[in-house]
Formats: structure tokens, C-alpha cells, sequence
């Protein structure tokens, strides 16, 4: 069978959420399955890298879709014409997005629907495009994989979509975190804080990542002399608004607040472990990976209790209500001076964490293309 990919997230460098989700999974799939051949489809000039098995043709097909009206010409005219090229026999799209002008049977992995529930975090042209599409997506289909019950719920209630033709398969979590020595620990708690513990937050700075309320209570946090931890930010500003600003223009202790930008996964491996607690209060998510990355790194986390969290954190963590500043304060000084919760959430944290794996991802993920095969 031939199975056409879109492959337009796999960028060196640059990798975020879709990258590293068509990495993991599709590095697997290919090399376990050379009985198949697979047509990677590439917005631009692609890395070498990326062809993991000798049963990968890379095809690079224009324009760039980083824009809504580019990703309507390279998805309903690049990619229907590519598809029909190479004769696929399926086409699998690792960030949902599908061509409405092919007949090729196609599955989509639809992450979550943010978007319906947060349009006001996007840009006008990006909200209409998703909001416009993407109920067409779930609709074409021949299969839709998602990371989460809480997702495919979601799916199902917003777009009227039958249950069995929704897949759950959960994220697995990045085998390069793994444990390093104390001494190093120390190193890079000394280089980034000063050798203050901290909080840490992992996640693009978007408004409904909650950082706003984070700051704030943050802030709360170091006027209550309740503990000594600073916070440290890891992510690029690409959602950096107006309120995010001001929230963080205000803050009576900015000196405690660290922010690291993008950081390499060796480096982010050392900022994880390095930290005292995790604090994942996103107001939607479709999984929260760093959630399940911090419990994996034996790092105690403070997450929100709505979207999908608590089904992926199960008893793992310490949760609280994102749109409340007073219990995202509170949930921060339990975690500084409660010793015994943080060891009892560190054990329970690791145990919950085996649950995922990118070998499961990945064969999950082919069930679903098997079953569009053999449809």
C-alpha cells in the first residue's frame, strides 16, 4: 500500500507539539513496516533526517502553509494534487488538517478543538479558517485519532461526529528524559535561579496556557514569605498578549521570574529535573504533555482541574482551579512546604507516567491507518 503524509511539521530546530507527535509516531511506523511504502509531504526543504527507512519518498510541494490562505492552497491544490500523483492508497495528517478536493480516504489525528472553546486567542483569519474547516475535516474523515477521552468527547459534542469512528491514542513522552546526576542538578539550578528551587512552567506563552493568572499568583506566593522558589518560563512569546503583559508588568517580584525561551531537549531535561514542582494550569489542553513529562522526570506537579488534565494526571498530582488566583497560590505553598506531598506525588507521578510511551503511540496510531486500508 502507498500512504501519502503530511509531513510539513517536521522541521529541524523547530520542532513543537505536531513535530515531535509526527516524529515519534512515524519514525516507528515506517521502520516497522517496510512492506508499505510512505510519500512524505513537505511544504519546503526538508532535512535528511526525517527519511527514517529506506520505504520514505520525500516530496516537497508549495507553498509554505504557515497562513490560512497558504494552508488552503497547499492542502485543497498542492496536496490533492500530490495524492493523485503518487496514487495513495490513504493519507494520514498528523495535525487534522485534510484536503476537502481529494477523494483519497484519509485519517486525521485531531489533537483537540481549542479553538471552539478559546477563538479570541487566535487571530481573526486563523479562528475563521479552523473554526470553518475543521468540522469538514472531522466530517471527511475515514478515521479521526485523538490523544484523550476528554477529546474525543469533545470531537463527538462538538461536531456530531459517531463515537467508533474515533480513536484515543495518548501521547507517549520524549525517551530523552532521563535521570541525571545531582551535581548536574545543582549546576544548572545555580546557572538559571542563583540556586534558588523553582516552579517551572513548560508550554508556548498563549493566553490559555493561563499565564496571566500564573504571574499573579506567583506573585501572592512570594509576598506570603511562605517559600523560597522562583519561577522559570520555558517557551518562545509567539502568543504573548496584552493581558499576559500587564499581568506580568505588575508583578511586585519579577526578579524571581526566569525566562529561558525555547530550550533543547538535553537542556529542557536539566530544567525539568532541576525543578521542585511543576505548575500546569492551562485552562484547555488535549493532553499536557508537560504534565506527563514532569511526572516521568519525578517532578511534583500543580495542574489545573479542567479539560483533560486530570484524566492524564490521574492521583498524580495536585489539582486547582485555573481561573482562580487565590488557588493557584495555595496549590503553590502546599507544594513548597508540604515535603511529604510532594515524595507521595513523586511516587504515585511515576507510576501514572508508564502509561505513556511512543511505542504505544505509534502502534496505536497504525491500527487506525489499518483499519482506513483495509476499509
Amino acid at each position: 500500500m502507498r500512504i501519502a503524509v503530511n509531513a510539513r511539521f517536521l522541521l529541524p530546530g523547530k520542532m513543537e507539539g505536531f513535530g515531535w507527535y509526527s516524529y515519534e509516531t512515524l519514525r516507528r511506523i515506517t521502520t516497522a513496516h517496510p512492506e508499505h511504502e510512505f510519500i512524505f509531504l513537505f511544504d519546503r526543504a526538508y532535512d535528511k533526517k526525517f527519511i527514517f527507512s529506506d520505504n520514505i519518498t520525500p516530496v516537497v510541494i508549495g507553498p509554505p502553509a504557515r497562513h490560512p490562505f497558504l494552508f488552503y492552497w497547499w492542502f485543497e491544490w498542492s496536496v490533492a494534487s500530490a495524492l493523485k500523483k503518487y496514487k495513495a492508497d490513504v493519507f494520514v495528517s498528523p495535525d487534522g488538517y485534510l484536503s476537502l478536493r481529494s477523494h483519497v480516504p484519509s485519517l486525521a489525528v485531531i489533537h483537540d478543538l481549542n479553538f471552539e472553546h478559546y477563538p479570541k486567542d487566535l487571530s481573526f483569519l486563523v479562528r475563521k479558517y479552523y473554526r470553518h474547516y475543521f468540522p469538514r475535516f472531522a466530517r471527511k474523515a475515514k478515521r479521526i485519532v485523538t490523544v484523550s477521552e476528554f477529546s474525543k468527547k469533545d470531537i463527538i459534542e462538538q461536531y456530531h461526529i459517531a463515537p467508533d469512528k474515533i480513536d484515543v491514542v495518548y501521547n507517549g513522552i520524549n525517551e530523552a528524559l532521563t535521570a541525571i546526576p545531582e551535581t548536574e542538578i545543582i549546576r544548572y539550578r545555580n546557572t538559571i535561579t542563583g540556586g534558588a528551587p523553582y516552579f517551572i512552567f513548560i508550554g508556548a506563552l498563549h493566553p490559555r496556557k493561563n499565564l496571566a493568572r500564573l504571574f499573579k499568583a506567583f506573585d501572592a506566593f512570594c509576598s506570603s514569605e511562605k517559600g523560597e522558589e522562583h519561577l522559570v518560563i520555558v517557551g518562545e512569546k509567539y502568543f504573548w498578549n496584552k493581558e499576559i503583559s500587564e499581568a506580568f508588568s505588575q508583578m511586585k517580584h519579577q526578579d524571581k521570574v526566569h525566562f529561558t525561551g525555547h530550550l533543547p531537549v538535553k537542556d529542557l531535561n536539566c530544567a525539568l529535573q532541576a525543578a521542585r514542582s511543576m505548575v500546569f494550569v492551562s485552562v484547555f489542553e488535549g493532553f499536557g504533555l508537560p504534565l506527563a513529562e514532569s511526572m516521568k522526570c519525578g517532578v511534583p506537579v500543580i495542574a489545573a482541574n479542567t479539560s483533560c488534565l486530570p484524566e492524564i494526571g490521574g492521583d498524580a498530582a495536585l489539582y486547582c482551579d485555573p481561573f482562580s488566583v487565590e488557588a493557584i497560590t495555595e496549590a503553590m505553598i502546599r507544594m513548597s512546604t508540604d515535603s511529604e506531598l510532594r515524595r507521595r506525588l513523586i511516587d504515585r507521578g511515576l507510576e501514572q507516567s508508564k502509561k505513556y510511551s511512543w511505542d504505544a503511540s505509534a502502534k496505536g496510531l497504525w491500527n487506525s491507518i489499518e483499519q482506513v486500508l483495509h476499509a
